[in-house]
């Protein structure tokens, strides 16, 4: 019985949470630093804004593809529904191939009927959203390329959008 109870004292005292804590404080602190390091630019990864702000002016801009503009007559439309606007002027361009540009003159009676209509179609509370621009481009868009067939017209360009 009395071996029972002898403690070995050669072995290692435990070191207990110790040597995580310390391994978790230099992890923190290289994850810190390499963070630092490519923040600042310290680092040459992908390049600074700086060094791509100079190469884009000393590229000269040229045209990608020689399209033709055809203005569209200017819309007012009066907003029916009762909301703090009354009118919208709108004005707008359509990006064409140079070999459409003369059927598109021919149709724009036809392209400024369908824009009138659909304008006057919408309520107040559609022009409130703030991407309400981008849904509008984009549905008369889809509209004005349904009346001139497909690959006639590029883009829709709003020159002017004022609600008053």
């Amino acid at each position: 019985m009395a071996n029972a109870d002898v403690i070995d004292e050669d072995a290692p005292p435990k070191k207990g949470k110790l040597g995580l804590i310390i391994a978790l404080f230099l992890a923190l602190i290289a994850g810190g630093g390499g963070f630092f390091a490519a923040f600042s630019g310290m680092l040459p990864l992908g390049g600074s804004s700086d060094e791509n702000a100079e190469s884009s002016d000393a590229v000269p801009l040229k045209a990608l593809v020689h399209n033709t503009y055809v203005a569209l007559d200017p819309l007012v439309v009066n907003i029916r529904s009762s909301s703090k606007y009354q009118l919208l002027k709108f004005v707008s361009q359509l990006e064409v191939k140079p070999e459409h540009a003369a059927d598109i003159e021919l149709l724009k009676p036809r392209l400024m009927d369908v824009m009138n209509t659909y304008l006057n179609a919408l309520e107040a509370a559609r022009f409130e959203d703030p991407i309400a621009l981008i849904k509008l481009r984009a549905q008369l868009l889809r509209r004005l390329q349904i009346i001139t067939g497909d690959g006639r017209i590029e883009d829709l360009l709003i020159m002017e959008f004022i609600l008053q």
